[in-house]
């Protein structure tokens, strides 16, 4: 392992040591990170967490005692500042939602070059709670594709007021509903586009052509 000179810390969660292995050599060949520990288990990269402070965790999505996601979670529930990539042989659309709305930092599949895992964790480093994914854009346009998942014409119309940076009695009064009503337009949204909140739901409108842009907002 390098040393903490490093500005970011890793701590590489997996149940097989060949993987941990490998992809520590990998991550500690870059001049900006360090390894910092390893983990094997939920539990044991729980503990890894509380102990030494990474700047970011990779995890393994299938693990012995529980999920990568579990990790997520559990940050999450203490810090926003601390970035965590799920890295899984498993990439399904399903997969890359629920990370996104576990409050993970990026998602990558194993099948992927030990370039991308580099990259997520330089962007968890800066952004921890912004999402990426390479598959994102590809997931999000099939499930805007299901007729289940479409906006309709008045959630469109919320969509549109979201980006203006309105609230919800704001969106409420332009619209003429009552507030309570503009929240379930919101809501929905969020579902339909696997978004955790209004910054996420912008991006991927966006990437998913909902939207031709956003301008950045400061209103809650």
């Amino acid at each position: 392992m390098n040393d903490a000179r490093h500005d970011i810390r890793v701590l590489l969660v997996d149940d097989h040591q060949l993987i941990r292995d490998g992809l520590g050599s990998v991550l500690d060949l870059e001049d900006d990170m360090s390894v910092v520990g390893t983990a094997g288990s939920v539990a044991e990269a729980v503990a890894a967490y509380q102990q030494l402070a990474p700047t970011v965790v990779v995890a393994d999505l299938q693990l012995q005692d529980g999920t990568g996601l579990d990790i997520v979670r559990t940050i999450r529930k203490k810090d926003n500042q601390t970035g965590v990539i799920i890295l899984t042989m498993h990439s399904g659309d399903d997969q890359i939602f629920a990370a996104m709305q576990a409050g993970a930092s990026g998602f990558v599949g194993k099948d992927a070059p030990s370039t991308e895992v580099v990259k997520a964790a330089r962007h968890a480093a800066v952004s921890p709670r912004a999402f990426i994914c390479a598959g994102l854009v590809g997931a999000m346009m099939r499930r805007a594709s299901g007729e289940s998942q479409a906006l309709t014409e008045r959630e469109h119309d919320v969509l549109l007021l979201l980006a203006e940076g309105l609230g919800a009695a704001s969106i409420g009064e332009r619209l003429y509903l009552s507030e309570s009503t503009a929240k379930s337009h919101i809501a929905r949204i969020y579902q339909k586009l696997g978004a955790a909140n209004r910054a996420q739901a912008l991006v991927t409108a966006m990437r998913i052509g909902l939207l031709s842009s956003v301008q950045p907002t400061d209103r809650p």
